[in-house]
Parts: structure tokens; sequence; C-alpha cells
């Protein structure tokens, strides 16, 4: 009896070891195994050229942890919804809209992963989300940022679509972040379409123009 025990408790073991929801391995394992097709998250940017950035099939992660705010990323993972309306690297074809959905618990899993992975390029405390006519005349003259991307007016999509959408950039993306990439964007994309407008913009200007887009709902 006590041999027939001790075999039916290591039979219940090993059930409940295969079980096991995915994400118990960890979010880097899961992202290894489902997401380096597209994603890579071993910094710093390795394009050096504009091939290599055409050969890319999705965003680059590496500092995902300093670009995203968490929850706004664990849903997301959940219910993928297009950020870019066209497809990524292309100018004309439209987003398909075809990210695959994770379980909650993968979603957390890999969330945990990602927003370890931090730039030394932004430093927190830095913007505080704000309002203000210089940074709208900014925005729609100055840079024009509108060009290229899409925001929300009166809950309508206004703007250009080559670039990612800032619909919803207050609850996507740190605020911090936003002025690291204005303030230095080469750190982070050494092959891009959007310009450096470190060149074009003073440090004042990046700072109310951060603070504007983390405002956009």
């Amino acid at each position: 009896m006590r041999l027939l025990a001790v075999t039916v408790s290591i039979g219940a073991a090993l059930l409940i070891m295969t079980a096991t929801p995915s994400y118990a391995a960890g979010g880097d394992a899961i992202f290894k195994k489902s997401c380096t097709g597209c994603h890579y998250t071993d910094g710093p940017a390795k394009e050096k050229t504009i091939a290599d950035q055409l050969a890319k099939k999705g965003p680059e992660l590496w500092y995902a942890g300093s670009k995203f705010q968490k929850d706004w990323l664990a849903a997301w993972l959940q219910n993928p919804k297009p950020i870019r309306p066209l497809k990524y690297n292309s100018l004309t074809e439209k987003n398909a809209a075809d990210h695959p959905k994770l379980s909650a618990g993968d979603a957390a899993a890999i969330t945990d992963f990602l927003m370890g992975l931090k730039s030394s390029e932004v430093k927190a405390g830095a913007i505080k989300p704000a309002e203000s006519a210089q940074a709208r005349n900014i925005y729609a003259k100055k840079a024009p940022c509108g060009g290229c991307h899409e925001s929300s007016v009166n809950g309508k999509a206004t703007g250009g679509k080559s670039g990612p959408s800032l619909a919803g950039a207050s609850k996507r993306l740190n605020p911090d972040w936003i002025y690291a990439y204005l303030a230095n964007i080469k750190a982070f994309k050494p092959v891009r379409d959007m310009p450096d407008f470190a060149s074009v913009l003073n440090k004042k200007d990046q700072m109310s123009l951060s603070a504007y887009v983390a405002t956009f709902e």
C-alpha cells in the first residue's frame, strides 16, 4: 500500500507539472519561444543601414521598460489593437491587426520581463504631463508631429499614418521616455524616418512637447 501511495503521489505531481501554464517558465522563456521572430530585446540598437531596418518585422524592445507603462502593456498583450495604422516598415499597406493574443498569465510574465529592460538614456521624473499653448504650437506647426502621427480629437483620429499613433499616449508611454527619445533619438533609432528634432527644438521645447504628448487620450 505504501508503494502504491508513493506511486500515486509521484503521478499526481507529474500531472501537475505537465499541466502548469507556460508562464511558469518565466517571461523571458515565453518571449524567446514566441516573440523573437519579430522583436529583439538585446540592446543597444543593432540597425546600421536602411536594409537592416527594413529587414525587421516589428519594433525593437530592448528599452521597453523605459518606454511603456506596465498596466497598459499587460492589457495590450491580452487584447492587442494596432498602434500603427500602417504595417510595420510600410507606407502603403494597412496594419493587419494580427498580433497574437496572450493569456493573462503569459501576458503578466512577459510584461514583467519587458519592464525590466531599461535604457540609461531615460531619467525618471524629468517630465510631468501638461498642456501649454507653446507645446500645442510646436506639435502642430514647428515640428509638426501631426504630419506622421495620429492623435484623437473629440474621439476622432486625425493626423498622418506613417508613424505610430499617439492617441492614448497618456496611458501607453512613459513621459520620461518621450523626452529622452526627442532629445537623443539616435540612441534608440540610429536608422529611422523620424527627423532628429534635437537639432531643431531647444531643450525647453523638447520638454514642453514631451509633456504635451503625455496628455494625449
